[in-house]
C-alpha cells in the first residue's frame, strides 16, 4: 500500500518562514494526523515544531495557516526589536552612528524611542581643559572615560584595542579620553 504524499505549506508570517503540514509519521513531537507548524527559533537554522491540533486550535491545514497568521497578527515583534518597514532601529546602523565613534543624534535619538525611560545623551565632545572639573558634564566624561577603559583592557582582544578604527578607540577618543 503506498503512502499519500504529505502537503506541506510554506507560510510567510510576522516576517519568518513557517512550514505547516499534517504528521503522518510517529517520529518526533505530535500524534500522526495533527496539524503541525515548524516555527525558526533566534538560532538560525534551527525550529521549533508547534503541535497546533493539541492546542485545539486546527483540524485542517488551512486552519492551521491562518491560525499561524493570526497568532503573529496577535503577537507582533516588540518595537524595540523591529521599527517601522521592518528593519533595524538607527542606533544598531550605520546612520546612527557617527563617523568618529559613538552615536550621533539620530542614533540617540532612536535608542530612546526602543528604549523607553533611558536617558543616554551624546557624547561630551568638549577638552577637559574648558570644562569646569566639578560640572556635571566633566563628571559624565571622566565616569565614561574609567568605565570604557576599563572595558577596552578586559573586553577586547588586542587587535581590537589597537586598532584606531575599533569603535570602542573611536568613542575614546571622541570623548577626549
Amino acid at each position: 500500500m503506498a503512502q499519500a504524499k504529505t502537503k506541506k505549506v510554506k507560510v510567510t508570517a510576522g516576517g519568518e518562514k513557517h512550514v505547516v503540514y499534517k504528521k503522518t509519521t510517529k517520529k518526533g513531537e505530535g500524534k500522526v494526523g495533527n496539524i503541525m507548524v515548524n516555527h525558526p527559533t533566534k538560532d538560525k537554522g534551527q525550529w521549533d515544531t508547534i503541535d497546533l491540533t493539541a492546542k485545539g486550535r486546527a483540524k485542517t491545514i488551512k486552519q492551521g495557516v491562518a491560525d499561524t497568521k493570526r497568532w503573529h497578527r496577535e503577537n507582533p515583534y516588540p518595537k524595540s526589536k523591529m521599527a517601522k518597514g521592518g528593519s533595524t532601529p538607527a542606533w544598531t546602523r550605520k546612520e546612527g552612528k557617527n563617523p568618529e565613534g559613538g552615536l550621533n543624534a539620530k542614533g540617540v535619538a532612536s535608542y530612546r524611542r526602543a528604549n523607553p525611560g533611558s536617558k543616554l545623551k551624546t557624547a561630551v565632545t568638549t577638552k577637559p581643559s574648558k570644562l569646569d572639573p566639578d560640572s556635571k558634564s566633566a563628571k559624565r566624561r571622566k565616569s565614561f572615560c574609567s568605565r570604557m577603559s576599563g572595558m577596552k583592557k578586559k573586553l577586547t582582544s588586542s587587535k581590537t584595542a589597537n586598532d584606531p578604527n575599533s569603535r570602542i578607540n573611536k568613542s575614546l577618543r571622541k570623548w577626549n579620553c
